[in-house]
């Protein structure tokens, strides 16, 4: 249900995304994920064509320790493979969609 890839991408893999992505760092056990997943899934499907990556971040993950993460559900939004904007712990879907009001 809170299908968080175990397998990361590396900070150079991220930075040669095209387009916007937005990556949610967290885990599947982690109740502020879950919590935050309804709102997540509901803005992030207003986008058409916006990747959604989520990765499992924890202890020895160096892509969350590369973005700084510190607390989960953590959502970066990438363009071309940079930082343009992140949410950290979201509960509503309006906050969400704040975040990826940045698309152009």
């Amino acid at each position: 249900m809170f299908d968080y890839a175990e397998e990361a991408f590396t900070l150079e893999q991220v930075s040669e995304f095209s387009g916007d992505v937005v990556i949610e760092f967290g885990a599947p056990w982690c109740g502020h994920c879950q919590a935050a997943s309804p709102a997540i899934k509901e803005a992030v499907m207003e986008h058409s064509g916006l990747r959604h990556i989520k990765i499992y971040d924890g202890k020895g993950k160096r892509l969350g320790r590369a973005f700084k993460v510190k607390l989960w559900p953590t959502l970066i939004l990438l363009q071309d493979g940079n930082e343009v904007g992140r949410l950290v712990r979201p509960l509503r879907s309006d906050e969400v969609r704040q975040l990826l009001s940045n698309i152009n």
